[in-house]
């Protein structure tokens, strides 16, 4: 009987995070782009978004995301964030994970804990060749998680906007 209660406290406890995480979910019509400035796009909610021309031009952060993604991720989440043996696919986490979650994620690390395996993410929060690429990270897998790029290294891109040259040279102490 106390095992039973036990659990049902354990299961009532799970449902709010849950549902939770379900009640966020992106897709193509989410994932659009509404607006654009000095060459960054970004969804009717103000988060950093992908665009992909009909020729399949991308813009420069979701190539630069491609980029950082091959130099720092894929080595433990698998090419093209579909994950290993060893981390999960990106490009399926991002289906159900917010803008602000995936910062966290990626700056403080993560740990989990279950049926005696554990899995860590370390963080990069003070990585630089991460962190100040973020942005280009998570919209380069949002265009995979949504399904708009294909996996690969997308064969032609936007220019480098100025913007982007400013940025990285201040977030990178040049």
């Amino acid at each position: 009987m106390f095992a039973r209660i036990a659990l049902s406290v354990m299961a009532l406890s799970i449902v709010p995070l849950v549902n939770a995480r379900l009640a966020w979910a992106d897709d193509a019509q989410k994932a659009a782009a509404a607006s654009q400035k000095d060459g960054k796009y970004l969804d009717a909610d103000g988060n950093p978004t992908f665009k992909i021309q009909p020729d399949g031009t991308v813009d420069w952060y979701t190539f630069s995301g491609y980029r950082r993604y091959h130099s720092d991720c894929h080595v433990c989440h698998g090419p093209d964030g579909v994950g290993s043996s060893y981390a999960p696919a990106l490009a399926d986490s991002l289906k159900s994970m917010d803008y602000g979650t995936f910062i966290s994620t990626v700056a403080e690390g993560r740990k989990n804990v279950s049926g005696g395996q554990e899995s860590v993410m370390p963080a990069f929060g003070d990585n630089k060749n991460v962190y100040c690429y973020i942005d280009d990270l998570y919209v380069y897998l949002r265009a995979r998680a949504v399904g708009d790029l294909p996996r690969g290294r997308p064969a032609k891109h936007e220019d480098k906007p100025q913007a982007a040259k400013d940025y990285e040279n201040q977030c990178m102490g040049g």
